[in-house]
């Protein structure tokens, strides 16, 4: 089989819309430039994210507590990860949902275009607000991402507005702002759909997105909730998490873990409905398991909302509940499983086209096994008590959110990229890019896992000097994870700029949004298409999603 991943042959229309950045500025309710606002800003943050915990890790190279003071420590990682899971993979998520999701559903936009707009738009502010808490004379929060009481309420008389406040008050916009673009996106998939397009003809990426924001729905406000609760203990005298005033702390970590803990899912459904479109694009071969992968995400959803005192079994936790809440964190393992073999029988026995997308996609899934073993050995509740407050968690977290998460947003972005931008990237750029992040991605996080075994405590910046070796490396790593993200922003900004025309349809992929211009006309598509088949079949031409003049299918 000739290789045809890249050719730029044919199809550009004379017509083709133009890039105006200037308009990325503005208010606009188009789905395509808010999407696009949505990952630049996100990008941002996560650039500011990373810079903090590259400041962690030049604290943890050494035993002793010399680079910062614990204060700031403590405020740069309750930082890190807030911004990293608020501020970075649930906004982009939002963002490329935002973009796609109307696109592959034949829709002309989202169903509430204006509430569209204001769910952006309270981000940057969100974001701004947290970051200014460093400005205060007591500095940022320190309570880490979760904000425990007492800890985060332990603030000095006299100070209304200090840096708990400020992240209470940031997480509540965002909070909110999510919720809204929740509403937004099922409204739009049960109504938007064009002619001929059921459920069991969508893409497995748009079943992703609906069951993640239906777990906004039902999840996020239990969140929202108790923090404005804990602003009401810290700032108006109430006694809800106080347990000297016959409060309940253990309340709060209820309420807080009925989110955060599907939070990990609502990042991570997305990212599995990347791997489902970029991996058979880039194998030929129709997704193995469509029906079954569609429903595992819908099973994800419904189990995860009954896992959060997973959490919790070292809090004063019945063992009725441990025993309870360790099956169904355990019962999670299957519809992810599910889907994990989908991917893998996709590219079984395939002549696979190995460009940058594909490479991110599959390095995403295989870390994701990795993550996936020691999240179901953290289900069982000898183990999570040996390793709980260790840095084994951290491990087991960051190959989740990091080196399966961002791993597929990297394989996202270089997989539309065409789409969105009507040009090419460099592939030797991306190429790079991803080498040096798989490399520096294991280098930074599977030193938590053997620190985390032999008992090194996490929220740290001192520690016991025998665990400095695995220390050096983890550091040595971050640093060069930083250093990586370089030529991914070269390669973005030069190919945008300059990069070489794209077709249509560059990958051969199936999917309506590869049935339009690159990038996408104002109203998305000429006329509203019919769809006639089902999505993911390659190789056959009779199976082609719709009838278009402007699609391609794969040479043979």
């Amino acid at each position: 089989m000739e290789n045809t991943i890249g050719n730029r042959e044919s199809s550009i229309s004379q017509n083709e819309p133009e890039n105006n950045w200037r308009g990325y500025f503005s208010f606009s309710t188009d789905h395509k430039v808010i999407g696009v606002q949505y990952m630049v800003i996100s990008f941002i943050f996560f650039l500011v994210g990373g810079l903090l915990a590259m400041l962690m890790r030049a604290e943890l190279i050494t035993p002793q507590s010399n680079v910062v003071d614990r204060p700031l420590y403590n405020g740069l990682f309750t930082l890190h990860g807030t911004i990293m899971i608020f501020l970075w993979i649930i906004p982009f998520n939002a963002g490329i949902s935002n973009y796609l999701v109307p696109l592959m559903i034949g829709a002309r936009d989202m169903a509430f275009p204006l509430l569209n707009t204001i769910s952006f738009w309270m981000i940057p502010p969100g974001g701004i607000l947290l970051l200014s808490s460093f400005l205060l004379p007591n500095g940022t929060a320190q309570s880490g991402w979760w904000s425990y009481p007492p800890i985060s309420l332990q603030i000095p008389p006299g100070q209304p507005i200090n840096g708990e406040f400020i992240w209470i008050i940031s997480l509540v916009i965002i909070g909110i702002s999510s919720i809204m673009g929740a509403v937004n996106f099922v409204t739009t998939i049960f109504w938007m759909r064009a002619p001929g397009m059921t459920f069991f003809r969508m893409p497995v990426f748009v079943w992703s997105v609906l069951s993640a924001q239906l777990l906004q729905l039902v999840n996020l406000p239990s969140l929202t909730g108790a923090l404005i609760l804990l602003l009401f203990d810290l700032n108006f005298g109430t006694q809800f998490f106080k347990p000297l005033e016959n409060g309940d702390p253990i309340i709060y970590q209820h309420l807080f873990w009925f989110y955060s803990h599907p939070a990990v899912y609502i990042m991570a459904l997305p990212a599995f409905g990347i791997f489902a479109e970029v991996l058979p694009a880039f194998s030929r071969n129709p997704l193995f398991g469509y029906r079954s992968l569609a429903v595992a995400s819908l099973g994800i959803t419904v189990v995860s909302i009954f896992v959060w005192v997973h959490h919790m079994f070292t809090s004063v936790t019945p063992s009725w509940m441990r025993i309870l809440f360790m099956v169904t964190s355990m019962l999670v393992a299957v519809p992810t499983g599910v889907k994990a073999f989908g991917w893998t029988a996709t590219i079984w026995r395939s002549k696979l086209h190995l460009e940058t997308p594909m490479l991110f996609a599959m390095a995403g899934a295989a870390m994701f096994l990795l993550g996936g073993v020691t999240g179901v050995m953290l289900a069982a509740v000898p183990f999570d008590i040996h390793v709980h407050n260790t840095y084994f968690i951290v491990g087991h977290f960051h190959y989740i959110v990091f080196n399966t998460i961002t791993m597929a947003i990297f394989a996202a972005i270089y997989f539309w990229f065409p789409k969105i931008t009507g040009r090419m990237y460099a592939e030797g750029w991306g190429k790079l890019h991803f080498w040096l992040t798989l490399i520096s991605a294991n280098l930074t996080f599977f030193p938590m896992l053997p620190l985390g075994l032999q008992g090194m405590v996490r929220r740290i910046s001192s520690y016991d000097p025998r665990y400095q070796g695995w220390n050096v490396i983890a550091s040595l790593g971050s640093f060069l994870l930083g250093v990586s993200i370089l030529p991914f922003i070269a390669n973005m900004l030069g190919s945008w700029l300059y990069g070489t025309r794209a077709v249509n349809n560059p990958w051969h992929a199936t999917g309506l949004e590869w049935t339009t211009t690159s990038p996408p006309p104002q109203d998305n598509f000429d006329e509203i298409p019919v769809v006639k088949r089902p999505p993911y079949d390659y190789g056959d031409p009779k199976y082609s999603v719709i009838e278009s003049p402007d699609y391609h299918q794969p040479e043979h």
